[in-house]
């Protein structure tokens, strides 16, 4: 029943939904060109595909290597890559380039989905994290398209809420193949919303096998030294959210009267936030480059980093790093990306969207948590004070990735034989 009310209710939706979209399409040409897909006519594929389905840019992401080892192994089976956001598609094609095929992903109501899957024809179904929709999953179980759910992940504030809807959860993950969860704990919130326990394995996230590549250090290091500045300290204020930036400025004018010399790199998690923080920054009375305008920052204090899919290049220019969407109630964003460069890692106390991996860094001694501005900026200035500090947390955060590497092997495995 609560399942026919959803999709009523998605129904009921779709032209409001249109109507945002015409809108949005306005100052987008994307948002409007792909209004087919989102009512699921994508590009009819020849033969069946893998379909990966990320939702956002960090999914994306944290699909990349997934994708990539796919590639791989199966070099002859197509893979088409889906994103719900045109930041996430943006960000597939920089990854795959002609690799992969593309689409947005249709509206989770039952027309949408069936066009889709008529015309994409998919051999099975990857879910990146923890996106549950409830009429792509029963399509493809009458379909007997297998569904993996991997990289999974549940924190408690998301389990208490799927229970309130258990009966419609319920069916869902009994329809999956395969949970491939983060952590024993994330297996345990599957198992207790109804997920069948011959389906869950703890894999370990697919996060830690993040690499750092000769061109990624070569790219880092010429950024450094030609735009940044080599002999100054560098922090970066990673995936920011609103309410959260007036927070790291004001931490960054407190370090500033310590080191003046320091720069600060902040990275916007959304695109459109981009011109806002530049107005912030300006308010803030701080001397503002900008790197979409090829602005170089030697005498600056902030460097804004407004261009998408450059975020892990720009961890290795950095000396630090604060992963943001944790000094506001956001959930914390992925810090194994700097933690894999080696620097230090620094978080707020909101980090309940990665508390697994946040807290093999923090048992790892490898994790710097600050409570609000004033604490950041003091730890920003004890890190800079003391390069054996710094030199400590960088290294031991190295050392949690590199001690929880290996889930994408079993990962890729654990597809491949079910496929």
């Amino acid at each position: 029943m609560l399942h026919f009310f959803y999709s009523l209710f998605f129904r009921l939706a779709l032209p409001f939904v249109l109507l945002r979209l015409w809108w949005q399409g306005r100052h987008s040409s994307e948002a409007l060109a792909n209004w087919r897909q989102r009512l699921g006519y994508p590009e009819p594929e020849p033969e069946p595909v893998i379909w990966v389905h990320a939702v956002s840019v960090g999914e994306t992401i944290a699909a990349s290597p997934l994708v990539k080892a796919l590639l791989a192994r199966n070099p002859d089976i197509p893979i088409l890559v889906t994103a719900m956001t045109a930041t996430g598609a943006e960000r597939a094609r920089a990854l795959f380039g002609s690799r992969v095929r593309y689409s947005f992903s249709p509206y989770d109501t039952p027309g949408a989905v069936r066009r889709f899957m008529d015309r994409v024809n998919p051999r099975a179904l990857v879910i990146m994290e923890t996106e549950l929709w409830p009429n792509m999953i029963a399509l493809c179980r009458q379909r007997n398209v297998p569904i993996f759910l991997i990289n999974a992940r549940l924190s408690e504030r998301s389990a208490q809420g799927y229970r309130r809807v258990r009966s419609l959860v319920r069916p869902l993950l009994g329809s999956i193949s395969w949970i491939a969860a983060q952590a024993e704990e994330d297996a345990e919130r599957f198992l207790c919303i109804g997920a069948r326990p011959q389906s869950v394995s703890v894999t370990g996230s697919i996060k830690f096998d993040v690499e750092v590549t000769p061109a990624i250090r070569e790219a880092s290091a010429g950024l450094r030294r030609e735009v940044l500045g080599a002999g100054r300290p560098v922090w970066i204020a990673a995936s920011t959210h609103e309410g959260e930036d007036s927070q790291i400025l004001e931490a960054h004018r407190r370090v500033l009267r310590a080191c003046p010399e320091t720069l600060l790199v902040i990275v916007p998690r959304h695109p459109e936030r981009f011109d806002d923080v530049a107005t912030l920054v300006v308010h803030a009375g701080l001397s503002l480059a900008r790197r979409s305008r090829g602005e170089a920052a030697l005498e600056c204090q902030v460097y804004l980093a407004d261009t998408m899919g450059e975020l892990f290049m720009l961890y290795g220019a950095s000396d630090m790093a604060f992963v943001g969407g944790s000094l506001i109630e956001r959930g914390g964003h992925n810090p194994l990306e700097p933690a894999a460069w080696g620097i230090p890692v620094l978080s707020g106390p909101h980090v309940f969207n990665f508390e697994t991996i946040y807290g093999r860094l923090a048992r790892g001694d490898a994790l710097a948590s600050v409570g609000d501005s004033a604490s950041l900026g003091d730890c920003i200035l004890e890190i800079i004070a003391s390069p054996a500090l710094a030199a400590s947390l960088g290294g031991n955060a190295l050392a949690v990735v590199e001690a929880n590497r290996g889930a994408l092997e079993k990962v890729v495995n654990g597809i491949v034989e079910r496929v």
